[in-house]
């Protein structure tokens, strides 16, 4: 393939083709710029009635799936699945198969040493469907539309399509578009695509989740899980002209397909504007979406995304600080000797971080699975004065395998309050212990706070 030399200017916003304005194009639309034309067009065929809410393995979602599969094609992004996705099926508690579908589509990156890694972009497909409710005796059909849950993240993820294929040549790595299918299911698309469907999974560098993000006026932010990498990102671009910026936020605003990246150890960003009162209602319909503040958010993403795409470096899952390698214990005080004990999420309660965060984000070893392995494993680590988690490491374990998946966690963690001693912020050390729990030997393993 001919390589053309890297121009420095950044066309941002081409020329639509006419089928972006094949539905509803009211006399209002008429001042929008191409971006929110664009937007607005995607937001109303994917939240329209005739979806029926696009519920994981109905014809919503396949027609949904097809809709973003044309827009790839359209766009001229290579599809790497059939036009309305690739199929999987996924086992019903009562025996019956849901199918399901994943779009995906790729744009290459320039260079020769990198385009064969891969940054992921991915965006909720399904949503909750639709519901009979009995009003005044008679049975009311109800639709969740989904505007911003999901079609939002979804136009955004179609027009970033666009906007990458028209500027590959200032692409490193290779871009991978994907809308997931039965995210609601237990983000069993995100599942799928890296277990079973993508082969070189091992070579994604990074993931950035689209979800709910039309709802501007909440404010937009970027969950990382603290991953130090994908934040310092973030901090660049906060020192940059940018139409909008990313609020970091260490709490999970909304689970998503992210985590089923983040227990392949792959560092992943979610961009959202946040919970709504809307949300997962019938009234969250297009006259919700603000499409001024999703074209800026669009363009920041981009800019995201470039900055990540031409890193020299991929993004280390693991926040740099959490080995036990060249740590130090000094001045380093109990958790219960502390004046003020350090929070998580506004709680002293160590509970709290296991709840929250530690059972949310663990998974059991299949490898432990088979083996019957259970147990408390007692893991030890620093909460620095900034609130960063480090030295963490097993005070008591119970095999190799449960062991490096609680400190995997651990590690992990966002940041807490630190604790205080006379007023003054301390480097606490705390032990928890992480529960690894069989019901019967061999069978799915629980955790040790119920939920």
């Amino acid at each position: 393939m001919k390589r053309m030399i890297m121009l420095a200017v950044l066309v941002m916003m081409p020329v639509l083709a006419c089928a972006q304005y094949r539905s509803g194009v009211t006399y209002e639309d008429l001042d929008d710029s191409e971006v929110v034309a664009a937007l607005k067009s995607h937001v109303r065929m994917l939240s329209s009635a005739h979806l029926e809410g696009r519920k994981a393995g109905s014809a919503g979602e396949r027609e949904a799936a097809e809709y973003v599969g044309e827009m790839f094609r359209e766009y001229g992004v290579d599809l790497l699945t059939p036009v309305d996705g690739e199929v999987f099926g996924i086992m019903k508690e009562n025996g019956d198969t849901l199918t399901s579908r994943n779009v995906i589509a790729c744009v290459e990156g320039y260079d020769k040493s990198l385009r064969d890694n891969y940054i992921v972009v991915g965006a909720r497909l399904d949503n909750s469907g639709t519901m009979t409710m009995t009003v005044d005796g008679k049975p009311v059909e109800r639709i969740y539309y989904g505007a911003n849950g999901n079609a939002s993240g979804l136009a955004m993820l179609v027009e970033l399509a666009r906007m990458v294929k028209t500027n590959s040549i200032m692409f490193r790595r290779s871009v991978l578009f994907v809308a997931f299918g039965a995210s609601e299911e237990t983000f069993a698309g995100s599942w799928y695509f890296l277990n079973r469907s993508f082969s070189q999974s091992d070579r994604i560098d990074a993931m950035i989740n689209l979800d709910m993000l039309g709802t501007g006026y909440n404010g937009f932010y970027a969950y990382t899980s603290s991953n130090t990498d994908m934040n310092d990102v973030i901090n660049t671009l906060s020192g940059e002209l940018q139409p909008i910026h990313a609020e970091i936020t260490a709490a999970e605003v909304y689970p998503s397909d992210h985590r089923a990246f983040y227990a392949k150890d792959i560092p992943s960003v979610h961009f959202t504007t946040g919970q709504y009162p809307e949300h997962n209602t019938d009234r969250d319909t297009q006259s919700i979406i603000d499409y001024e503040t999703m074209e800026r958010e669009t363009e920041y993403i981009y800019n995201y995304l470039l900055a990540l795409a031409n890193l020299n470096e991929a993004p280390s899952f693991r926040p740099s600080g959490s080995g036990v390698k060249g740590s130090s214990y000094e001045d380093v005080v109990g958790y219960f000797d502390c004046d003020q004990r350090p929070q998580f999420l506004n709680s002293t309660d160590p509970s709290q971080f296991l709840e929250k965060w530690v059972y949310q984000y663990l998974k059991y070893p299949e490898s432990s699975l088979q083996r019957g392995e259970q147990g408390k494993v007692m893991v030890e680590f620093i909460i620095e004065k900034d609130g960063k988690v480090s030295n963490v490491r097993v005070a008591k374990g119970v095999s190799d395998a449960l062991d490096a998946e609680a400190v995997k966690v651990i590690a992990a963690s966002p940041k807490w309050k630190p604790g205080k001693v006379k007023g003054n912020k301390v480097r606490t050390l705390i032990t928890i212990p992480v529960e690894f729990r069989l019901e019967k030997k061999g069978t799915k393993g629980n955790f040790g706070i119920k939920r």
